[in-house]
């Protein structure tokens, strides 16, 4: 099992070049840890809202009743792509931000996947 910070640093072993990251608690959305290579990026406003997308999207599915559950959430925006990933018993998530140029977005998901899986 691995702990929110040893969790954000297998990521940043794997995926140097992001640009922030962040294990978030799905039910108040505060950072359990964090990493930025950007001065100005805050994260923790950053895993407010994207925990506000998540319970957004929980109650979309819920309301359209589907069987289903959130695997990740990904938001491609000019030259950064967002990625949110749930834990598997969805009280966490990883939020990833990272430059489209630099990074393979397969890649991303495969390190978010195996960090979630053991995140405790």
């Amino acid at each position: 099992m691995s702990t929110p910070k040893q969790a954000v640093k297998e990521i940043l072993e794997e995926l140097p070049t992001l640009l922030a990251v962040a294990v978030v608690e799905t039910e108040t959305g505060m950072a359990l840890a964090s990493h930025t290579n950007i001065a100005d990026f805050d994260i923790d406003t950053a895993a407010a809202y994207n925990t506000e997308v998540v319970k957004q999207k929980l109650k979309a599915i819920q309301a359209l009743k589907l069987n289903q559950t959130v695997q990740d959430i990904l938001l491609t925006l000019t030259d950064q792509l967002h990625v949110i990933k749930l834990s598997p018993t969805g009280d966490k998530f990883i939020y990833l931000a990272v430059n489209s140029r630099d990074t393979n977005l397969a890649v991303a998901r495969q390190v978010l996947k195996a960090q979630t899986a053991v995140l405790t």
